[in-house]
């Protein structure tokens, strides 16, 4: 039976990208060994979308951090030195902005709209 599921975001700099997801965002992790941090997710849900058109590339994944209260949560991980690439826009799912880690490219932050599956 599936207990859990084990994302990887991979980085150019790694080290900063660890520092930030136990620093910044204060995720609880284990170090499996060496340094080699592993982080406690909050609760999580998958949506599985179509391609969105013709050469569109199948298998492309993406991650995204849910919250309750975006303006909040945006003034709170300013606050702890969070760069945000782009301003809040409303969308068909939720308010949505990107998050940069540092040594490690972008990831969503949004605040779903939608009905949410994680606490089922």
């Amino acid at each position: 039976m599936i207990t859990s599921m084990h994302s990887i975001i991979y980085a150019s700099d790694a080290e900063r990208a660890r520092a930030f997801f136990r620093d910044v965002l204060n995720l609880p992790s284990v170090d499996a060994h060496d340094g080699w941090l592993i982080f406690k997710l909050p609760p999580s849900e998958l949506a599985l979308h179509p391609e969105s058109g013709p050469g569109a590339p199948s298998g492309r994944h993406e991650l995204y951090l849910m919250c309750d209260d975006i303006a909040k949560t945006v003034d709170e991980l300013t606050a702890r030195g969070v760069e945000f690439t782009s301003p809040v826009t409303k969308t068909g799912f939720g308010l949505l902005t990107s998050i940069r880690i540092p040594g490690g490219g972008e990831i969503g932050l949004y605040e779903p709209s939608h009905r949410t599956a994680y606490d089922l």
